[in-house]
């Protein structure tokens, strides 16, 4: 077996072992968070020469070093990989929240549903609006200062008759410039070039966004009876594809990187008999992809669960005995963070009975109004979406 050097912060260094397939040969590790512009790759005494150098990044930050081999010289590689943002002062690895603290920084937003944070610092939210069949659907950015800038509305938004929620636009994920967006009720999926976008500038038009319709594949797969689609959340996975999980037909659709070719990827089982899981949020920690569950009704407590989903599609429970989850999001050493919805009652879901939960169930935020989406911004910093309240919350430990 080859090894590798790795050394980031500049000076933190380990050996780790070199997969090599098809004469490409792969590293995966997860650092702190960076961006591209604080990422330098230097080689020093190479025994291996390799002709290509990609850095890939997950929606978390981590990083994934891939190198093809040109021609082999020696048995072991070694070289250096720095990350300029660390300081020599952080020796020791960041460790796992045990609790929170709140702080809410902006209020007066419409039904929030899906947060992200760009390279910038700037904080991406969708609204899902008033619900009144009007089109006050909307995406905004809101700069670390706290000046909202809205990027887009015009999109479809409704009440669920059903269940008296506002529905509409679902989650966003942002990457490389590019802000992806889902609209579950219309069953569509934007991908926005946002890179010179700025705080004040007017509005883009909808008509202007590149768009795909993905519902009516995911419907035409039958998953469901009767039929049923509302993609909800997504992230870039494995070999850097598209992955849509979509709550309506309890599965994961997969967009092939080149041929842009939608799949079902994974399906999962029900939570009980004739009752949904209800995937709402997906991650990707650098080797599966982890998906938090909400259940359908009666959204019996304890009986949501965290997925995990391997390269193949494979479905396992990661973890059990959640309650009503709809996100999830990864701490620094790549743990899932989840968020607790509420507890459902005969009133609806009763106040305040929302959590932000670490992997084992521990409580690490209590007494939230009905969290729909939570995204890591920093080692120790996490932005927290409350639907009812219509605000974001910095947490911090």
């Amino acid at each position: 077996m080859r090894i590798a050097r790795i050394c980031y912060c500049g000076w933190k260094c380990g050996w780790f072992p070199l997969s090599i397939k098809n004469s490409v040969t792969e590293i995966s590790l997860v650092v702190y968070p960076v961006t591209r512009r604080q990422v330098t790759f230097q080689r020093f005494g190479l025994t291996q020469f390799y002709d290509r150098y990609v850095f890939k990044f997950s929606n978390q930050n981590s990083i994934f070093l891939k190198m093809k081999k040109s021609y082999f010289l020696f048995p072991v590689l070694v070289f250096l990989f720095s990350v300029q943002s660390c300081t020599d002062h952080d020796i020791d690895p960041t460790p796992e929240p045990q609790s929170l603290s709140s702080e809410t920084i902006f209020s007066e937003l419409k039904s929030p549903i899906g947060i992200a944070v760009d390279d910038k610092g700037n904080i991406w939210v969708t609204e899902a609006g008033t619900g009144n069949n009007n089109t006050d659907g909307s995406v905004s950015m809101i700069t670390p200062s706290g000046n909202k800038t809205t990027f887009v509305t015009g999109l479809l938004s409704v009440t669920n008759a059903g269940e008296g929620s506002i529905e509409g636009i679902s989650h966003l994920f942002y990457h490389d410039g590019k802000l992806y967006f889902l609209h579950g009720v219309n069953g569509t999926l934007y991908k926005a070039d946002v890179s010179s976008f700025k705080s004040g500038d007017p509005a883009v038009n909808l008509a202007d966004i590149p768009s795909e319709d993905v519902g009516t594949y995911i419907r035409s797969l039958a998953l469901t009876s009767p039929l049923n689609s509302n993609a909800f959340d997504l992230t870039l996975g494995p070999e850097g594809h598209l992955y849509i999980v979509d709550a309506g037909s309890n599965a994961i659709i997969k967009k092939d990187k080149d041929t842009g070719k939608l799949s079902l990827f994974a399906h999962f089982p029900d939570a009980a008999t004739k009752v949904d899981a209800v995937p709402t949020g997906i991650v990707y920690d650098g080797s599966k992809l982890l998906v938090s569950s909400l259940t359908g009704f009666p959204f019996t407590p304890s009986s949501a669960k965290i997925f995990e989903v391997d390269k193949d599609g494979t479905v396992n429970v990661y973890k059990d005995k959640f309650t009503t989850l709809t996100g999830i999001t990864l701490s620094a050493n790549g743990k899932p963070i989840v968020i607790q919805h509420g507890v459902f009652g005969a009133m609806g879901f009763g106040a305040k009975s929302g959590k932000v939960l670490d992997e084992n169930g521990n409580i690490l935020l209590d007494n939230v109004s009905r969290p729909t989406g939570i995204v890591r911004a920093g080692d120790r910093l996490f932005y927290l979406l409350s639907y009812t309240d219509g605000t974001i919350s910095k947490l911090t430990y």
